[in-house]
């Protein structure tokens, strides 16, 4: 009995220290916070892999604009309400990307990140 006991307290004691806690934050590359956010590095792919569809050059699909360049993005940025439309959530009015998803936040606060250090290339 008191090996069934020990096996038992074993296998629970195993499942317990298996457990994990993994988020959508876990499987995005962090960036360290003395890293500098760079368009090639850092945002050119989020935009690539998000946006290009419809903000190709030219643009399609409605988009008003393309993103396929640093000077074309950051302009979007400085002069539209670009920040906002992708903080939106899905189906709120301007929301963006257009019939996608939503970014993931940690996406997010790099294009602000971005915007804020100064928009570094």
């Amino acid at each position: 009995m008191k090996f069934t006991r020990f096996i038992f307290a074993f296998a629970i004691g195993i499942l317990l220290w298996s457990c994990t806690n993994t988020s959508e934050s876990d499987l995005i590359e962090q960036v360290e916070p003395e890293d500098i956010i760079t368009y090639t590095e850092h945002i050119k792919p989020i935009y690539e892999n998000n946006c290009i569809n419809c903000h190709s050059n030219p643009a399609i699909n409605g988009a008003s604009m393309p993103f396929t360049t640093l000077s074309e993005l950051r302009n979007s940025i400085e002069n539209t309400d670009h920040i906002d439309r992708i903080n939106r959530q899905p189906g709120e009015g301007g929301f963006m990307p257009l019939g996608g998803t939503r970014l993931p936040q940690v996406s997010i606060d790099l294009i602000e990140q971005w915007q804020s250090e100064g928009f570094a290339e």
